[in-house]
């Protein structure tokens, strides 16, 4: 499987995979710049075409770009891609930005003559960084084509209003099922007031996720790395006081290029020691507890959260999470931390590592109700995608909505 090869590539380069992506990258450009290569389609294609592109390129700045949205931009004159780019990183340009940057200075001169594609709506508010509508106004660009709206209050249909009062003609709704799914996580962010939630859990063939008291490694060592490369894509990883007792846990990204979530421990009492390693690896340590801390037992980049722990603690946690700006989740147990949310419908994805050994006996793993979307083997391992069901919901509006405008 091209996974596990990746996996064995890695084990020997970890730092080659960034370096290789940013020069396929140019090297795509660069050949689609060439005149001599270009390539005329049908205008019945196009569209997609050019929209897959972009999306591509949005794929490009994952793991980094959060709070903000993965977003690729394409600049097209006659069936030519004269500029393309994407957000990169969370307070840097935006696609739009980079995508009119990139064109060679033989081709500025076609700008208003071209045709920019988004795979996001173009923010008309001014944030860490200008309104991209004011630089399409600004660059005379005639049309632009989107896939979905940008479900910010202070946007969600008025950039392309404002475009479209300005004489730019505006096409949305190009691949919006798919342009709903890329942009899934903002979009719930900011539509929800809430990070967007993926549960993870290994468990035995025979349905059990663990043996109480101690550690026991279930998934094999492509399924690890696998976690390590989804803890890249969230802002923020969650454990319960179980699992961080029985495996003393780094929570951190050392598998994959990238960067390393922020932690988040439900240690109602405080019974973690501080010496434990999620309080020593690198970035910040949330600690939510109802307990009062010694605040001097525990490294400076651990902060306490106090919560009451009743049934209003994953909402509160999660408004909490929020306000500081933590648009992704992800939630890795154990079972006590994962029923909280699945019995309050407090998930929007799922990844279910199924080992092909069997422990016998233990704890059971949580029974989870979704839309399965993906399976695969990795080794001897059965990878599981499910969605929840409200997820699938929000993500069809998003793409009627979008498909309207």
């Amino acid at each position: 499987m091209l996974f596990i090869a990746f996996c064995k590539a890695l084990d020997e380069c970890q730092h080659c995979f960034h370096q290789w992506q940013h020069a396929a990258f140019s090297f795509l450009l660069a050949a689609q710049r060439g005149k001599q290569e270009c390539l005329y389609i049908c205008p019945m294609d196009a569209k997609e075409m050019y929209m897959r592109r972009c999306f591509e390129l949005a794929r490009l700045g994952e793991g980094f770009t959060a709070p903000n949205p993965m977003v690729g931009a394409v600049l097209v004159h006659n069936g030519r891609i004269i500029g393309e780019g994407y957000h990169a990183s969370y307070g840097q340009a935006h696609a739009e930005v980079n995508a009119v940057g990139s064109v060679q200075p033989d081709d500025k001169n076609l700008i208003p003559q071209s045709t920019l594609y988004v795979s996001l709506e173009p923010c008309c508010i001014h944030g860490r960084t200008p309104p991209c509508t004011s630089l399409i106004l600004q660059e005379k660009i005639p049309e632009v084509v989107v896939s979905v709206l940008d479900y910010t209050a202070e946007v969600r249909g008025k950039g392309l209003e404002l475009l479209r009062s300005e004489g730019v003609k505006v096409t949305a709704g190009v691949l919006a099922e798919e342009g709903a799914e890329l942009s899934i996580v903002r979009n719930t962010f900011v539509a929800k007031r809430r990070p967007f939630i993926a549960l993870k859990y290994a468990r035995s063939k025979d349905g059990f996720m663990g043996v109480r008291g101690r550690q026991v490694w279930i998934s094999n060592r492509y399924s690890r790395r696998l976690s390590h490369k989804l803890r890249n894509r969230f802002d923020a990883i969650l454990v319960g006081t179980n699992t961080a007792l029985t495996d003393d846990p780094s929570l951190d990204n050392r598998l994959w290029y990238g960067t390393s979530p922020a932690k988040v421990l439900l240690d109602r009492n405080l019974r973690v020691p501080p010496e434990s390693k999620l309080f020593h690896t690198p970035g910040k340590t949330l600690v939510v507890c109802e307990a009062m801390p010694d605040r001097h037992s525990y490294p400076e980049q651990v902060e306490f959260i106090r919560c009451a722990f009743d049934t209003e603690l994953p909402g509160s946690l999660l408004q909490n999470l929020a306000g500081r700006n933590i648009s992704s989740l992800l939630v890795e147990g154990g079972a006590v931390t994962l029923n909280h949310f699945i019995d309050q419908g407090l998930w929007d994805e799922a990844w279910i590592f199924t080992s092909n050994h069997r422990l016998g006996e233990g704890i059971q793993a949580p029974p989870l109700a979704g839309v399965e979307v993906s399976g695969f083997q990795l080794g001897s391992d059965r990878i599981t995608v499910l969605h929840a069901i409200s997820r699938r919901k929000f993500s069809a509006e998003i793409a009627r909505l979008s498909a309207c405008s």
